[in-house]
């Protein structure tokens, strides 16, 4: 393996002074590293230290000290820092679960799909007032909370999204209709409306109302491509 050596430095003028014992000036160089926030070089090592010392020799004894230990004085381009050992550096790593809250484009898509399912993207427009971002859909299914289901047998064949396991599972529920069911104080699914039911009680109309853009011109918060319109800062 090779070693580095620090870089020698111009040849000063002899001081008047007496250097330090070179213990001490490994001390010195020691505490400067340590206490720096960035890499310093072996000049600047010399301009803070005490006339008479040699940064060079010190960094030499203060890197053979530091061999095999969880720290190290490591070479950083033409400067010199205390690192800790590269062997040792997963114990660095730390993994945090970053809490965001879902938009509100995004709760209303979840809540029509869970409760509507299966259900297709028009549908969820219709229902809505408004089109689905491509965003939403896209990070609910990498979410895993929803997924495709079968293609209703009409004319495009358009494919359907129903829950996932991992959605009942990740909010503690054991079915999607026992949940509705228990909400509303229902016995059955029969019970429960359906689209007919909430366009044939005026609650849904396909076409939008005078006076606002088209569903194809309104999008949820952002656009197609932004994927942050899935959630909401805390």
């Amino acid at each position: 393996m090779s070693v580095e050596y620090p870089d020698p430095v111009p040849q000063k003028e002899e001081s008047l002074f007496e250097a330090p014992p070179m213990a001490e000036q490994e001390r010195m160089v020691e505490a400067i590293l340590f206490a720096s926030a960035e890499p310093v070089t072996v000049a600047e090592l010399q301009g803070r230290m005490p006339h008479g010392c040699e940064a060079t020799e010190a960094l030499v004894h203060l890197r053979k000290r530091y061999a095999g230990r969880g720290v190290q004085v490591v070479k950083v381009g033409a400067a010199w820092a205390i690192r800790t050992a590269g062997d040792l550096s997963f114990l660095m790593q730390k993994e945090t679960v970053e809490s965001r809250k879902l938009s509100r484009a995004a709760i209303e898509t979840l809540a029509i799909i869970a409760y509507h399912q299966p259900v297709t993207r028009a549908e969820i427009e219709e229902i809505r007032g408004v089109s689905v971002s491509r965003g939403t859909v896209d990070q609910l299914l990498e979410m895993d909370w929803i997924r495709f289901g079968r293609r209703r047998m009409t004319p495009g064949r358009p494919v359907t999204f129903v829950m996932t396991q991992t959605f009942l599972d990740h909010f503690g529920l054991e079915t999607m209709t026992q949940t509705f069911l228990d909400h509303f104080g229902l016995e059955t699914t029969k019970d429960l409306p359906g689209l007919k039911d909430l366009r044939a009680a005026g609650l849904l109309e396909s076409r939008v109302p005078p006076g606002i853009m088209s569903g194809s011109d309104i999008e949820d918060e952002d656009d197609d491509s932004a994927q942050s319109d899935m959630f909401e800062d805390e």
